[in-house]
């Protein structure tokens, strides 16, 4: 079915989930056949499925892989279609004519969007690349943060959560984003052993450059390198081709027809090397990626680990190194600050809410306030955070009675400002990743709460010596995975130590490093529920 041999124990376990009516996070490793998941559990159940997906290009090769073994089974709905193409796909995923209807969150902002699909009775809601919902739903596409509303406007099918890396705050956050009821929460390994991991440091900006050019130059191919700006892809795929490189630069900045011919090209083997900025290769199945490089930092471990991902998936070796100046922090600082609503602005939407008196769909306010779209949405999403508006089960919202409107605008800046600290601190876990001296697998495994006994003999560090394996692993002060109190930061989770430090995942203020013999003397940790 599907062109699947086999299926391999976790996917049977996810599609057993599934069938059994229970809301689903699964999580398992690029190139681990998660789309076979609700392939296979949707042919079973008995209403069609609805497949959100963040990418248009994703999209349209998901229903091309699914018309190979299911002619005329999946279709897609987005910005591209004409209106009459548009109320053709709608009207035959209604009349259960076609099984797996793909679209973007922003899609189900419509109403008119949702009540079709509500008609056609869908048993299954997939959100493939499901951490999505927590990277890109507090910026720049908040349509992210209403895909619970629309799982209720549809009547609340099994939700089904795909995604190859989640740490824990991202797997509760999808979670509680969707309205996950009794979820079933399948992790099945992050290791990619035949990665190599490595760090090349450098002092400035443009000796690292030349470094990073004269290793694609010299690398097996194909290849990714990632970079942080449109303009840095372009003037590095440039300076590749210059040198002989097939290369070519991928972006957002570009029309959809030129990322199309530039993604084909090198699926095709007529590019050797990709430069992109981070939506590339999402969902992307090429085999033999044998190396992806990055030119700047990345935002997070959470996105890093998502982009070297796209390596080996052949099980071949594959490289990963992060070309990286402690100047390249600047930068993602800056990218950090995500889209930010004023005080002014979260209370100018909370009035225009209140003076309909009743329930309003947040898409209509944008001409009341004078706000876009993105940080209209961005807004709601604060009020709501902070229970001043209700989202209704079509996606409407009604303000809650009983709240002052300057102790809501108090609040909601609360929650932004912990968001930001959160954002902040998975930046400086970043750069722990970059400058630690010890086991860079451990490091990656211990981010997403997998623990892992060094040296792994497969990378930079490990292979330079430069990690002994632990006398006495398990003897810790905190077990790694509990709870734990501080008088300042609050509850918190224990994720990994190296070198006489501690690092907790605190629930409102991020991931934070700290100095054991301090947090010992002072008693600055105490267990939680002991």
């Amino acid at each position: 079915m599907f062109g699947y041999d086999r299926l391999h124990e976790a996917q049977k376990e996810a599609i057993a989930s599934v069938l059994g009516g229970r809301d689903t996070l699964a999580i398992m490793p690029t190139g681990s056949g998660k789309s076979a998941i609700y392939q296979v559990a949707a042919m079973s159940l008995g209403g069609p499925t609805v497949v959100v997906s963040p990418l248009i290009a994703l999209q349209r090769d998901q229903v091309v892989a699914l018309e190979e073994n299911a002619p005329g089974q999946a279709a897609l709905v987005n910005s591209t279609l004409r209106p009459a193409e548009r109320e053709e796909t709608l009207e035959a995923f209604t009349e259960g004519e076609v099984e797996f209807l793909f679209l973007a969150p922003e899609q189900l902002a419509h109403a008119e969007t949702l009540e079709r699909l509500r008609a056609a009775g869908p048993s299954l809601f997939v959100v493939d690349e499901a951490h999505c919902v927590s990277e890109w739903g507090h910026d720049f596409r908040p349509e992210y943060l209403r895909l619970g509303a629309a799982v209720e406007a549809l009547g609340h099918p099994t939700v089904l959560a795909l995604t190859a890396t989640a740490a824990p705050p991202v797997r509760e956050e999808i979670v509680e984003r969707l309205g996950m009821r009794g979820a079933q929460i399948l992790v099945r390994g992050f290791d990619r052993p035949n990665i190599r991991l490595g760090v090349q440091p450098f002092e400035d900006a443009g000796t690292k450059r030349t470094a990073l050019l004269e290793a694609v130059q010299a690398a097996p191919k194909p290849g990714i390198v990632y970079a942080a700006t449109r303009r840095g892809a372009e003037e590095f795929a440039r300076d590749l081709t210059e040198r002989g490189v097939r290369a070519a630069a991928y972006h957002a900045g570009m029309n959809a027809p030129s990322r199309e011919a530039v993604q084909a090209a090198f699926m095709a083997d007529e590019l050797e090397v990709i430069v992109a900025t981070t939506a590339f290769g999402m969902g992307i199945d090429k085999q033999g990626v044998r190396f992806v490089h990055h030119l700047d930092l990345s935002g997070s471990v959470d996105a890093y680990y998502q982009e070297i991902g796209r390596a080996g998936r052949d099980g071949e070796p594959a490289e990963a190194t992060l070309f990286y100046t402690p100047g390249d922090l600047r930068l993602r600082r800056f990218f950090a600050g995500g889209t930010l609503v004023d005080a002014d602005q979260v209370g100018a939407v909370l009035r225009a809410v209140r003076e309909h008196g009743g329930p309003v769909d947040p898409a209509g306010l944008g001409e009341e306030t004078g706000l876009s779209q993105t940080r209209l949405l961005s807004a709601v999403n604060r009020l709501e955070e902070v229970g001043a508006l209700e989202v209704l089960p079509d996606g409407e919202v009604v303000a809650v009675e009983g709240m002052e409107t300057p102790e809501v605008v108090a609040q909601a800046a609360l929650a932004q400002e912990h968001r930001r600290a959160y954002e902040r601190s998975r930046l400086e876990m970043m750069r722990g990743y970059a400058e630690t001296g010890g086991c860079r697998r451990e490091f990656l495994l211990s981010y997403f709460g997998e623990e892992y006994h060094p040296p792994c003999g497969h990378c930079d560090n490990c292979e330079a010596g430069r990690v002994q394996a632990h006398p006495n692993p398990d003897g810790v002060p905190f077990a790694i995975g509990s709870r734990v109190a501080h008088p300042t930061f609050g509850e918190g989770l224990v994720m990994r130590y190296e070198g006489g430090k501690v690092t907790v995942l605190f629930d409102q203020q991020g991931y934070q490093t700290l100095a054991l013999p301090v947090v010992l003397e002072n008693g600055l940790l105490e267990p939680v529920g002991a």
